[in-house]
């Protein structure tokens, strides 16, 4: 699997979906990561934040898709809900620790390995970006390529 995830901060829909053919880089302030299924990651994480089954958070829409030029063959912007973006901006160093440990426990029950630092560093990364949503009323994306 080969895939550059860009979580980025911007003001709307509409300004995310301007970045969807080349990404955000350069345009808006973005972290980048890769090599994991964004879309599963998202809505695990909110459940593990929220105490939500997987299927409860589907059932939101989670993640919504801003942009999907290709129709799922190319680059697509997602946009990081709400309620996740409030978890991440509200969740201290234990919190994200602890997260981060669930998430890497639900990604081992199908054989998935991740580096526990490497978690504990996504989630601390994306919790400083929704800080910056939270006090600018802007919105967190992703994009995926």
């Amino acid at each position: 699997m080969s895939i550059v995830i860009k979580f980025f901060v911007a003001s709307d829909h509409e300004a995310a979906a301007a970045v969807a053919e080349d990404g955000p880089e350069g345009v808006f302030e973005s972290l980048t990561f890769g090599n994991f299924d964004v879309e599963e990651a998202l809505i695990e994480w909110e459940g593990i934040f929220t105490g939500r089954s997987f299927e409860e958070v589907l059932d939101d829409d989670v993640p919504e898709t801003v942009a999907d030029p290709h129709d799922g063959e190319g680059p697509l912007v997602l946009a990081v809900s709400r309620t996740l973006q409030a978890a991440l901006s509200a969740g201290d160093e234990d919190r994200l620790a602890e997260v981060s440990q669930l998430w890497l426990a639900e990604r081992a029950a199908d054989d998935e390995v991740f580096d526990p630092e490497i978690a504990v560093w996504i989630l601390s990364g994306l919790a400083n970006l929704a800080r910056a949503v939270r006090e600018r009323a802007d919105n967190l994306y992703c994009w995926v390529a």
